[in-house]
């Protein structure tokens, strides 16, 4: 007598650190011998993997699945499993670890606004994935069931202690209780003052072609845009900008500035000083590079001010280190004195600033200290003071980095003042116009194949130049199983989260924010670059019940040109601006003597924290073979990930 092949133990799920030994079981009975092979991602064949147990380090998440064969050449699929990887967080698993939950990120407390968006965060370990469940002075919250808690517009009612059940069929633990407080709404700000508007513009440069690498940008922009828009800025946020993009960047940016507006401009990465003169090094900026591949900051700052904005706030988080002192300064004529303006230096004249990094996590030490005070109602000069002061108690730079304040403001303004538009609509509306062509995502949509399974697609943005496209079967064919889902873009785009190792600062965990049930995920950046329409191409894989055969269908979706690739920055010419910067010095610049760097050495706090001179002051000299690639990204090409 035959007997029917089937599946008796299917593998189960995972939630696991990086490099955690990870043990997947297939068991099945039917007739003679059973033939077991193990699939990954989108059906590829695990090499070697024709045993039982699949046992793997997990490097990233990945999908599997086991099909078992009998001598009849019958076969049977189990059900398909995710081992989830989350790439940032350390933790320390006991070696006697049997997958009960581990939490590693608990909730903090926080204080939000009335009617403001409140987010917090639990994430554990668990073989399998934990359960999460938000309770509220004790209540258990309806539909509050991941990782991630999120209201939309906080009240009072919302205001108390957070708990999260995180739990397994093998063990049940909480997090840490948070308090959240909401402050009653109209709360007053400093003063009388108020803004018309309130616009950002963000940059932060840290592949560079010619010069060393850096890290902490890309999570000190993320993190100051989130700040920022709390307080109701419209924020354009950039990575990886060449000099190009850089200034029709600032061009657009300019156009969002009108009378009564708070404008604020923020850049992380490489820079210099001459002659007073603040410069920033574009990703593209040669070697040794000169002023005219470079941005002036008082250029900006001038551009600024002639809008009549009510507030300029610059701030830089970059080295000003002298360069090209025998070089004639560019041409900027002396600012008007409206006493609106204020920059904020991460460092004095002619030193360095620095990047710290705590664990897998990095920032700019400035933008460390600047982000826990923005939020502060307060005059801007104050809450940079205290910024200042912050820095200069900490240990790791004491001596080799000290922040500078200047400023004209002679009336107490403050970001986080309230925005009045009375009498300003028309102006208004034509930011809204402008300033939507750089945020603006496309609107999510269902795919149809010819199989009868349908595909989501929605879309998600960390920054105005980067977008993650996520795929999710939402409806089988009937005649279908076994469905995943890959994805490519046309044109091809560069995706700045490829790295193998963690050299994302911190970044890592945002990949996994998309929807909790996605299938499969693209992120694309240099986003600015794009010259015409995206096209996605869906490749739907499945298993046909008909023939047992592995079938694929794809269709293309055109997303046109989303966030900022719709202002067009490459088409934007340059040449006005270039005009104004004079007479371009002909005479070229020898790069000075390799200077001997100053090592911050063991730092004063725990040794899970490290300073390090990664921030350097980008003179154009030769650099050290081993210290460029130590700082360097490792670039990928762009890819598919499932998650």
């Amino acid at each position: 007598m035959i007997k029917e092949l089937a599946i008796t133990e299917h593998p189960v799920s995972a939630c696991v650190p990086p490099n955690h030994r990870v043990t997947l079981r297939c068991r099945a009975k039917g007739s003679g011998p059973l033939q077991y092979q193990w699939f990954q991602s989108e059906d590829e064949e695990v090499p070697g993997a024709t045993q039982p147990d699949l046992v793997i380090t997990a490097k990233k998440t990945q999908v599997y699945v086991c099909r078992v064969n009998d001598k009849h050449s019958n076969c049977v699929f189990s059900e398909w499993v995710k081992v989830k990887v989350w790439q940032i967080l350390r933790a320390d698993i006991p070696l006697t670890w049997q997958g009960q939950p581990q939490i590693v990120v608990h909730p903090r407390s926080v204080t939000i606004k009335h009617n403001e968006e409140l987010k917090l965060l639990s994430i554990a370990f668990g073989i399998p994935p934990p359960r999460y469940q938000w309770y509220l002075n004790g209540n258990l919250l309806q539909d509050q069931t991941k990782e991630t808690l999120l209201i939309k517009k906080a009240d009072k009612d919302h205001q108390g202690t957070y708990l999260c059940s995180v739990s397994n069929v093998l063990e049940e633990t909480w997090t840490e209780p948070a308090e959240v407080n909401i402050e009653p709404p109209n709360k007053t700000t400093t003063g009388r003052c108020y803004a018309t508007d309130k616009v950002a513009l963000l940059i932060g440069n840290l592949n560079y072609s010619n010069h060393p690498n850096l890290i902490a940008p890309m999570m000190d922009v993320h993190e100051l845009a989130n700040l920022l828009q709390t307080l109701n800025f419209r924020v354009v946020s950039l990575l990886n900008t060449t000099k190009e993009e850089m200034t029709a960047a600032i061009q657009e940016y300019v156009k969002l500035l009108d009378k009564g507006v708070y404008a604020l401009f923020y850049y992380a990465g490489h820079g210099y000083e001459n002659s007073g003169r603040n410069y920033l090094v574009p990703i593209d900026a040669p070697q040794p590079y000169r002023r005219e591949n470079c941005i002036s900051v008082q250029r900006t700052m001038q551009q600024m001010q002639e809008k009549h904005t009510a507030l300029n706030v610059v701030l830089l988080d970059t080295c000003r280190k002298w360069y090209n002192k025998d070089c004639a300064p560019s041409e900027v004529k002396s600012l008007v004195p409206f006493g609106n303006t204020v920059y904020g230096y991460a460092t004095s004249e002619d030193a360095e600033a620095y990047e710290v990094q705590d664990g897998s996590r990095s920032s700019g030490i400035f933008t460390k200290y600047l982000n826990k005070h923005i939020l502060l109602e307060e005059k801007v000069t104050h809450v940079l003071e205290q910024v200042s002061e912050d820095l200069g108690r900490d240990p790791l730079i004491i001596g080799k980095q000290v922040m500078e304040i200047k400023h004209t403001l002679n009336e107490p303004r403050a970001l986080t003042d309230r925005v009045c538009t009375t009498g300003h609509t028309v102006e208004l509306r034509e930011r809204n116009l402008n300033w939507s062509r750089a945020n603006e995502l496309p609107e999510r949509r269902v795919l149809k194949f010819p199989c009868g399974t349908e595909v989501e697609l929605s879309f998600s943005a960390l920054f105005s130049n980067m977008i993650t496209v996520f795929a999710t079967v939402k409806k089988t064919g009937w005649k279908t199983m076994d469905c995943s889902v890959s994805l490519q873009s046309t044109p091809v785009m560069e995706d700045v989260f490829s790295s193998s190792d963690d050299s994302t600062g911190g970044m890592g965990s945002l990949l996994l924010s998309g929807p909790d049930d996605t299938d499969c995920s693209l992120r694309l950046s240099g986003l600015q670059k794009l010259k015409r329409n995206l096209i996605l191409k869906v490749n739907l894989h499945y298993t046909s019940m008909d023939s047992r055969q592995r079938m694929v269908e794809s269709k293309q979706e055109d997303i046109g040109k989303p966030l900022v690739a719709k202002c067009e920055l490459l088409h934007k010419s340059a040449k006005p601006l270039e005009r104004r910067e004079g007479k371009v010095m002909a005479a070229t610049f020898q790069a000075p003597p390799q200077r001997a760097t100053t090592p911050l050495g063991q730092p004063c706090r725990p040794s899970t924290r490290k300073a390090e001179n990664t921030r350097e002051h980008n003179e154009p000299e030769e650099n050290d073979e081993s210290e460029l690639l130590n700082l360097a990204f490792r670039s990928l090409g762009q890819k598919s990930t499932c998650t």
